[in-house]
């Protein structure tokens, strides 16, 4: 059967939701683009067939296309066509062009090499490998899906909110028509996350339907979505500043952002908003904004609760590297467990485009001399070294320009440590750094300004044999006891592998006063959670002050073999920088460290306090005495309503959420707090709260600010709905939106709270 005959004819109806979905846009050449008529979108929506890949000997054709609402894709399970599935393209995280996942390296050719292409999820959901028929048809698939993903990421919560709203009107048209009788229209109310009783679903039917003719079509269905979408606390703030002419003049608007919004801002920046935003040409003219064009501007960066100063990088980058938090993976390469799970270059690809700055390789002897990276002595699957250091080559500086720590676990031979050697200098090149920088020698770090790769491992700077991290924490006990004694579990090093650790040499750690007076600046030392924990929690300023001259790694305890994490916050509160976390895992942990990591063009590095910089520093996180540290805050919050919020049982039409939002905040022992508002009743569409908080902040340079929206259930747990963390001093005040992310940290598209945020020095 021909990919023409396979299409369904497009009826009246799909045809206009067709068009509709075309006014996604993308970016093509810095420009911003429709994608009405675009050649590669009319591909998509034809589609054609693909080899999908499984293994060796599973390679079968199936039928790809994009769905009509431009917002799923389509593909083929049975010859018989008897079943079919598909997947949303909210759901991918990337489109690769090449051999570029384990599957298609181990399952296909080189010579297949430019007609393949693969499908990466955000999820656990596995890859599909796919083989096109020629070079141009697989370019076309990859340039295609990017465009649409693109303009997807592209249009602002109002844009989402619209083509959400009418993808559901569409699905809640069973008949096609163009129509809504009173039966659709309570369904449609159900997919968008709102119950209401008969009679207000009547009320609402009977206003909208001014013909009378028991369905509502054209300018009806306008004024009901109209009526649907109203926003009652924008109107309010509105009307509060709209003093020319029921408008808002540039004079208006520039003192709702100096006296609402506490921005320090111009007229000249007034007017680019009002150029930017305003959807009226005769209120543009008039250098006015109407009710629409605010809705605009608050829809966008400018009204996030998000600084958008805070974007892109921002800080001191010249500053030692030991000055920065440094976004951190523990055992990169496994995907789940850390007993049976498999090891993958995937995990290390989904670290890296996390914006992690520090990787782990356990490195063990495998076949044909071929080092293998896994979790030694268990059952996780092993991955090729050489594969490891090619996909970190392609990886390492796609989201980041800056420094990734290459840390190695070295357990193999001298003979395959060579090995490792040939593979690190002939695959990475010049990007590897293999002697200091600078025409001397180095009396401290570099700062992470230099597009390098930095090898953390054992070296013969100062001695033949070193200690393994995994080995000192098999003895950790002992090693405790007898701090002074070098423990007999060594290891034979390769000169060629040695001499290329330069800044980060492995030591082992006794105590603070011991790695004073013997330990160079380069020498770095890990600690297993229980003890860093410990050390935090008993002798933090001691710990800090470590901090200022050296780097210290913490790695979760091996107990924690479902790969669960660790709270990162103490950690960071005594200055250490390398705080490993298992990336693989959906957590609040790794919710917090997304949130540190979120400003500064979320490169991997934050600079540390001046507070946890400064030698003449006492800072200590449980016993705040006077300093400079304590810049007491007094956040105000209002939760006022949430807007589009997520069906959590999808598989259920009926189910409704019953939202609330919890505020949290993580820092120093003073300033952790967690304050909830009640919960609404059936409405996960437009519920609102109008609820105040009061958080007292001591260190607001050291806390995060987690936004929390739940599923409440009586009888159980409640069920994430989203969730949002960012650091305290990113946080704008007056009126903002909130974005919401998955526990994956993808973003919702159209979801999101809408808070008022104030933080007021001192009491």
């Amino acid at each position: 059967m021909s990919c023409v005959r396979r299409l369904r004819k497009r009826t009246k109806s799909q045809e206009l939701v067709y068009q509709e979905q075309c006014k996604i846009v993308a970016y093509e050449n810095g420009k911003r683009i429709g994608l009405e008529g675009d050649p590669d979108l009319q591909f998509l929506l034809k589609g054609g067939d693909l080899l999908k890949v499984k293994s060796r000997s599973w390679r079968k054709t199936r039928f790809f296309r994009l769905n009509d609402d431009c917002k799923t894709m389509w593909q083929q399970t049975s010859k018989t066509f008897k079943s079919d599935s598909g997947f949303s393209l909210e759901d991918i995280d990337s489109v690769r062009y090449g051999r570029q996942t384990e599957g298609l390296r181990k399952y296909t050719d080189l010579s297949v090499e430019d007609r393949c292409f693969s499908i990466i999820f955000k999820s656990r959901r596995k890859n599909v490998d796919l083989i096109a028929s020629s070079k141009e048809e697989a370019k076309r698939w990859v340039r295609g899906l990017e465009k649409v993903i693109t303009g997807m990421h592209n249009l602002n919560r109002q844009q989402n909110t619209e083509h959400w709203i009418y993808n559901c009107m569409r699905k809640a048209d069973k008949n096609a028509d163009n129509k809504m009788s009173l039966k659709e229209l309570k369904h449609f109310l159900r997919q968008i996350n709102i119950e209401v009783d008969d009679s207000y679903a009547e009320m609402l039917f009977k206003k909208c339907d001014r013909s009378q003719s028991g369905t509502l079509e054209g300018s009806e269905i306008k004024h009901f979505y109209d009526l649907l979408t109203y926003r009652e606390e924008i109107d309010v703030i509105y009307a509060k500043y709209a003093s020319t002419n029921g408008q808002m003049s540039s004079g208006d608007l520039l003192d709702f952002l100096q006296y609402e919004q506490r921005e320090p801002v111009s007229s000249e920046y007034v007017q680019k908003l009002i150029e930017k935003y305003e959807v009226d040409e005769i209120a543009k003219q008039n250098k006015c904004m109407s009710k629409d064009g605010f809705l605009m501007y608050m829809n966008h960066e400018e009204g996030s609760i998000f600084n958008p100063a805070h974007k892109g990088i921002y800080q001191d980058m010249r500053q030692p590297l030991n000055h920065y938090f440094i976004s951190s993976s523990h055992n990169t390469y496994l995907m789940e467990d850390q007993l049976k799970g498999p090891s993958s270059t995937e995990a290390y690809i989904k670290a890296l485009m996390k914006s992690c700055r520090c990787v782990e390789l356990d490195c063990w002897d495998g076949a044909n001399g071929e080092p293998v990276i896994y979790h030694g002595h268990t059952l996780t699957s092993k991955v090729l070294f050489k594969d490891v250091i090619e996909a970190i080559k392609e990886y390492a500086f796609k989201v980041s320009e800056y420094p990734v720590i290459l840390s190695l676990e070295n357990h193999c031979s001298v003979e395959q440590q060579k090995i490792m050697a040939h593979h690190l200098t002939s695959i990475l090149g010049s990007a590897l750094l293999t002697q200091p920088l600078g025409y001397q020698m180095p009396t401290t770090f570099p700062g992470p300004e230099v597009r390098l790769m930095v090898i953390k491992g054992d070296s013969r700077i100062s001695d033949a044999d070193s200690v393994s991290e995994e080995d000192e924490a098999a003895e950790l006990k002992e090693a405790e006891q007898k701090p002074k004694e070098k423990s007999s579990n060594k290891i034979k090093l390769a000169k060629e592998l040695s001499d290329m650790v330069i800044y980060c040499k492995s030591v082992h750690f006794s105590t603070f006063e011991h790695s004073r007076d013997n330990h160079n600046f380069y020498e770095m030392a890990s600690f297993k959670e229980s003890k860093a924990m410990n050390l935090a929690e008993n002798s933090a300023t001691a710990f800090i002050h470590h901090n200022m001259d050296k780097l210290s790694r913490i790695y979760p305890a091996g107990s924690r073999t479902d790969s669960s994490n660790y709270n990162p916050v103490p950690l960071w509160n005594a200055g250490c920088q390398i705080v490993a976390l298992n990336f693989q895992t959906p957590c609040k942990e790794m919710e917090l460290n997304q949130g540190r990591f979120l400003p500064n063009g979320k490169c991997g590095y934050m600079l540390k306090p001046e507070f946890q910089r400064d030698p003449a520093s006492q800072f200590d996180p449980k016993n705040l005495s006077v300093g400079p540290w304590l810049q007491k805050k007094t956040l105000h919050v209002m939760i006022i309503s949430a807007q589009q919020l997520p069906k959590i049982n999808k598989d259920k039409q009926k189910s409704i959420v019953d939202p609330l939002v919890r505020v949290e905040i993580y820092g120093v022992p003073a300033d952790n707090a967690s304050k909830q508002t009640h919960h609404i009743d059936n409405n996960g569409f437009n519920p609102t709260w109008n609820t105040d908080f009061q958080f007292t902040v001591h260190v607001p340079e050291l806390a995060l600010v987690r936004f929390v929206v739940e599923d409440y259930d009586a009888a159980s747990h409640n069920d994430l709905v989203g969730l949002y963390t960012m650091p305290f001093t990113s946080m704008q005040n007056g009126y903002r939106h909130v974005p919401l992310l998955t526990k994956r940290g993808s973003l919702i598209p159209s979801a999101g709270l809408f808070v008022h945020i104030m933080a007021l020095d001192g009491e």
